[in-house]
């Protein structure tokens, strides 16, 4: 399909479009592929949802349990350097 060509598809009554399957193949879209919708100035565009919402280390931190005194710097330090040697 040559990228000028212009396709047409129809709204059903329940608001759904159905994307031509060339389209679909091309971008490599299955079935429960999800993805955003934005109106711009130009017309609709669709783009793939990414597969993770976006974080910040401030969301998450001390999100996960512990138990004990902290770890110091140096023995996390010691800690990674033994895990590395280890064949």
């Amino acid at each position: 399909m040559a990228a000028e060509e212009k396709l047409v598809v129809i709204i059903s009554t329940e608001g759904q479009v159905a994307l031509p399957s060339a389209i679909l193949k091309r971008r490599k879209w299955g079935a429960g592929t999800l993805l955003l919708v934005e109106d711009t100035p130009e017309g609709v565009l669709l783009k793939p949802a990414p597969a993770f919402t976006t974080t910040r280390p401030e969301d998450v931190f001390g999100s996960l349990p512990h138990r004990g005194r902290p770890k110091t710097l140096e023995e996390m330090d010691a800690r990674s350097v033994r895990t590395a040697l280890k064949p």
